[in-house]
């Protein structure tokens, strides 16, 4: 069988699914390439998509299997497949990418998880995806889980070093998860998002226990959801405060209607760190294109 993976983003992240595809078929015997309109014959093509913004590719053929998000929340890959280590030769990763957990305990604005997965819950074991000495873990919750809890301590007697892309739930993190958070070795962040004014203090409570026990990235890392300008600011300048530091996102809701100018300039200022490191954002303002 000719299969055809078809990537619709091709962001800074490989897409998941599509290694796992691509490792099923090919141990199935099949060959796996990349689409493209123009060769066509191919047996199957896949599709995957994250985000709701952006159009269907509308080379794609009659046929095509969608997944991801942006085409299908309810779209899942069978066990057999998801469960497959990923083929990282697809993306020539450097690091292993995957989750622990599945689902989330909360039920935040404007966020897919809790429609998508539903609660928290186990999904693998660190060693089913692990080929490399750097991991990424795309989980939503990790410390709202024992059995990510579990896996923590797991990667840090392996001695690997990870990254929680998503996020660390700063209202989660205590003496006992700070301590453990300490053991691990970090690829870059460690990362915790600061999305309202209700997280300042559980950001404030996290960042002095990270630092007392000695959690050592190159940086504390927030995210900083933008939907009122000046109550982001705010929020930005505490984590400025903190010596950590954030990246604004321009708020979008479940359709991906287009985030306002003023957001998106907000986020130009905070996230070019020359503009951010020498000017305030009042300062900034004058010099924006109108």
């Amino acid at each position: 069988m000719k299969v055809a993976l078809h990537d619709s983003e091709k962001h800074d992240y490989p897409n998941l699914a599509l290694m796992k595809l691509s490792a099923w078929h090919k141990a199935q015997g099949d060959s796996v390439e990349w689409f493209s309109p123009l060769v066509g014959g191919y047996d199957r093509v896949y599709s995957a998509k994250v985000f709701t913004w952006g159009r269907r590719d509308p080379y794609l053929p009659e046929g095509t299997i969608y997944g991801g998000t942006g085409h299908d929340i309810r779209a899942t890959l069978p066990d057999e497949v998801e469960h497959i280590c990923p083929d990282y030769s697809l993306y020539d990763c450097q690091q292993s990418y995957g989750f622990l957990t599945r689902g989330c305990i909360r039920r935040c604005e404007g966020c897919f998880v809790p429609e998508k997965e539903g609660g928290i819950r186990e999904h693998a074991d660190v060693e089913e995806f692990a080929r490399h000495r750097e991991v990424v873990l795309m989980d939503n919750n990790t410390l709202a889980s024992p059995h990510g809890i579990a896996q923590i301590e797991k990667i840090a007697r392996l001695g690997l070093k990870v990254d929680f892309n998503q996020g660390l739930d700063a209202r989660l993190i205590d003496d006992g998860i700070a301590r453990l958070l300490g053991k691990l070795k970090w690829i870059r962040h460690t990362r915790m998002a600061c999305d309202s004014p209700a997280m300042i203090e559980p950001i404030r409570r996290a960042v002095e226990l990270l630092r007392w026990h000695n959690v050592n990235p190159a940086q504390l890392f927030c995210y900083v959801l933008v939907r009122d300008v000046e109550e982001a600011l705010e929020r930005v300048r505490f984590l400025k405060g903190l010596y950590v530091v954030p990246f604004a996102q321009p708020y979008r809701d479940k359709s991906g209607a287009e985030p306002t100018k003023a957001q998106k300039d907000f986020a130009r200022w905070c996230n070019q760190k020359a503009a951010y490191k020498t000017c305030t954002y009042d300062d900034y303002k004058p010099g924006m294109a109108a």
